[in-house]
C-alpha cells in the first residue's frame, strides 16, 4: 500500500554552498588587530578616569550598544559595583539633582548586571500619588525614553513599572513627530524602541543598528567607534571561516539530500546561534549548536508533516534506545538523521569526560528523548483530529519548540566546571530555560501558526485560545504578547537570585529569547525567510561596516 505523505514545500535556501564559500574578508589580518588592540587599551584608560556618575554610565552604555561590552568586564563591573554601593548608602534622601534621565540610565544598566535596584528607590524623586511625573529640568522625551527601556527590566509584583511603561508608551507615541522633528537620532531611537524594548533585542543585530546611529550623534566619540567597527568587522571574519565550514559539514552529511522534504537552514540556523553567543572564544559553541539545531529543523519537520506515526514511534524508540544498531529499523531517510545527531551527542560526552571527568550522557539524551516524545504526541495529535487545551499544549510545545534541548546543550559545552546541582536542575527546565524557551514559542506561534496549519501541523496557541475562551484573533495575538511581557519579568529574576549556573550562561539562555523576537518580530525567518530577512542576516555575516 502506497504511504500518503504530507509536504511543507519549504523553498530552497536563499545560501547556496558555492556563495557561502566563496566568502572572504580582509579584517582577519594581524594589522586591523593589532589597531583594534591599541584602541582598547586607549577605551580602558577612558573608563578608568571617567568622572562623575553619569558620564560613567553613559560610557558604559554606549561601550554596551556597540557590542565592545565583552572586552571590558571587569573595568565596567568595577564601576558599577561603586556606582551600587553608593546608590545603597543615599537611597532614603531625596534629590533635586538627579534627572528622570539619569535615574533610568543607572536603573537599567544596574539591574542589566545583577543588582537588584528597587524602583521605588531608584525613581522616588518622579512619583507621585503612583503615578509619574518630569521636573522642568529634565530632557523630558530622553528621559521619558529611557524610563521606558528601565520599564523591561521589571520583575513580577513591580506594578510601578508597568505604570511606568504605560506612561512612557503614551507619551513617546504622542510626541514622536515633534521629537522627530528637533532630534532625529532620538526619534529614530524612539521609533526603534517602540518597535522592540532593548532589553529584547538580539544583541548583534542591534550593534549593526546602532554603531551608524552613533556615528551621527553630537557626542560621539571616535576612538570607541573606531573600535567598534573594527570589532565587527573582525569577529565578522571569524563568521564567515565557521559558516564556511558548517556549509561544508552539510554538504558532506547529505542530510539535507536524504531529508529533501525539510528546511535547508544551515545559515539560518547559525545566525541563531550568533545571538546566543557572539563573542570570539565561543567559536566551538556555535558550530556544536548549529548542527544540532539544523538536526531539530530537519526531525521537526519529518514528525510534523513527512513522516508516518509509526516512523516516528520508530525515531523516537531509536533515540530511547541509544544504540546505532537502531538504524537497521528505520527508513532509509531517517537513518542518517539519526547518525548525525547520535555522533554529536557522543562526541559532547567523550569532550566532558576528557576534560572534566564528568559522563554528561544521561541528561544529554533525557533533554533530546523529551523533545522526540513531546513530537510524538503532537504527530498522535494531528492524526487523531485531537485538539489540546490550552495549558495542555502550552505544556507540550514549550519542548516541540527544541530550544530546550539546544539550551541545555550549550551548558554543557561552556561550563565550566560542570556541576551535579546544574544538571539536576537542567532535568527539571529550571526558571531560566522555561521561561526563555515560553518567549520562543509565544513568539513563534504569534508569527508562524496559520502557515503551520496549512501545511498540515496540530492547531497552535492562537488557536487553542480562540476555541477555548470564544476569543477573537485579535484578543487571542494580545494575549500571547501578554505572555511573552510576563514571562520576561521571570527570566529577568534571574539576575538576581541564587543560582547554579554561571554568569556566562545566564545571559546566553536569556539571549534564546531574543533571537526569537528577532526572527519571528515580522516573518518567519527560520522556515520562510524574505529578502529582508536575508539581509538581517547578511549583515551580520557579509558586509563589513566601512571605517
Amino acid at each position: 500500500m502506497e504511504v500518503v505523505r504530507r509536504f511543507s514545500n519549504y523553498k530552497p535556501s536563499l545560501w547556496t554552498h558555492t556563495y557561502l564559500n566563496s566568502l572572504t574578508s580582509i579584517y582577519g589580518e594581524n594589522i586591523y588587530k593589532e589597531r583594534a588592540e591599541k584602541l582598547k587599551g586607549n577605551i580602558k584608560i577612558m573608563l578608568k578616569e571617567a568622572n562623575g556618575t553619569l558620564n560613567q554610565l553613559e560610557l558604559i552604555d554606549n561601550i554596551q550598544r556597540l557590542g565592545v561590552c565583552y572586552h571590558f568586564e571587569d573595568e565596567t563591573d568595577e564601576i558599577l559595583k561603586g556606582i551600587f554601593v553608593n546608590f545603597n548608602s543615599t537611597k532614603n534622601k531625596r534629590s533635586e539633582n538627579i534627572s528622570l534621565y539619569a535615574a533610568s540610565l543607572q536603573f537599567r544598566l544596574l539591574r542589566q548586571h545583577g543588582y537588584l535596584v528597587l524602583p521605588q528607590d531608584a525613581f522616588k524623586d518622579f512619583i507621585d500619588d503612583g503615578t509619574f511625573k518630569t521636573k522642568p529640568s529634565d530632557d523630558t522625551t530622553k528621559g521619558i525614553l529611557n524610563l521606558y527601556e528601565a520599564s523591561f527590566l521589571a520583575i513580577q509584583g513591580e506594578n510601578i513599572l508597568d505604570v511606568a511603561q504605560d506612561f512612557a508608551i503614551k507619551y513617546l507615541n504622542e510626541n514622536l513627530e515633534l521629537t522627530t522633528a528637533d532630534d532625529p537620532t532620538l526619534g529614530e531611537h524612539i521609533r526603534h524602541a517602540l518597535e522592540l524594548p532593548f532589553h529584547w533585542r538580539m544583541p548583534r543585530v542591534e550593534v549593526r543598528w546602532y554603531i551608524p546611529i552613533y556615528q551621527s550623534t553630537l557626542h560621539m566619540n571616535p576612538v570607541l567607534l573606531e573600535f567598534a567597527k573594527l570589532d565587527f568587522n573582525i569577529v565578522q571574519a571569524l563568521y564567515i571561516e565557521e559558516i564556511k565550514d558548517l556549509s561544508r559539514w552539510n554538504t558532506s552529511t547529505k542530510l539535507t539530500e536524504k531529508m529533501s522534504f525539510a528546511r535547508d537552514r544551515i545559515v539560518e540556523c547559525y545566525f541563531w546561534m550568533l545571538g546566543l553567543t557572539f563573542e570570539l572564544q565561543f567559536g566551538y559553541t556555535r558550530e556544536i549548536i548549529t548542527k544540532l539545531g539544523f538536526f531539530v529543523n530537519v526531525i521537526d519537520d519529518a514528525y510534523d508533516t513527512y513522516a508516518t506515526l509509526d516512523e516516528v514511534r520508530l525515531f523516537t524508540q531509536a533515540i530511547e534506545r541509544w544504540d546505532v544498531k537502531e538504524i537497521e529499523q528505520l527508513p532509509s531517510y531517517m537513518r542518517v538523521c539519526f547518525l548525525v545527531v547520535f555522533n554529536l551527542i557522543n562526541e559532547l560526552v567523550f569532550n566532558a569526560l576528557k576534560e572534566q571527568d564528568i559522563d554528561i550522557g544521561p541528561p544529554l539524551r533525557k533533554a533530546l528523548l523529551d523533545y522526540c516524545k513531546s513530537g510524538e504526541v503532537e504527530a498522535k495529535w494531528y492524526h487523531s483530529g485531537y485538539k489540546p487545551a490550552l495549558d495542555e499544549y502550552l505544556e507540550c510545545s514549550l519542548i516541540t519548540v527544541s530550544t530546550p534541548f539546544l539550551i541545555i546543550c550549550a551548558y554543557f559545552i561552556t561550563a565550566s566546571p560542570i556541576t551535579k546541582q546544574a544538571i539536576q536542575s537542567l532535568d527539571q527546565y529550571p526558571s531560566i530555560v522555561r521561561w526563555s524557551n515560553m518567549v520562543v514559542r509565544l513568539a513563534d506561534d504569534l508569527a508562524t501558526s496559520y502557515d503551520e496549519i496549512k501545511r498540515g501541523d496540530v492547531p497552535k496557541l492562537i488557536q487553542c485560545y480562540m476555541h477555548e475562551k470564544g476569543a477573537s484573533e485579535e484578543e487571542a495575538r494580545a494575549h500571547v504578547n501578554h505572555l511573552i511581557s510576563e514571562s520576561w519579568k521571570k527570566i529577568n529574576n534571574n539576575l538576581y537570585v541564587e543560582s547554579p549556573f554561571s554568569k556566562t550562561y545566564i545571559p546566553i539562555a536569556m539571549n534564546l529569547a531574543r533571537v526569537s523576537q528577532c526572527v519571528y518580530q515580522t516573518c518567519d525567518g527560520n522556515g520562510y525567510p524574505t529578502p529582508e530577512s536575508k539581509e538581517q542576516v547578511a549583515s551580520l555575516l557579509v558586509h563589513p561596516i566601512p571605517i
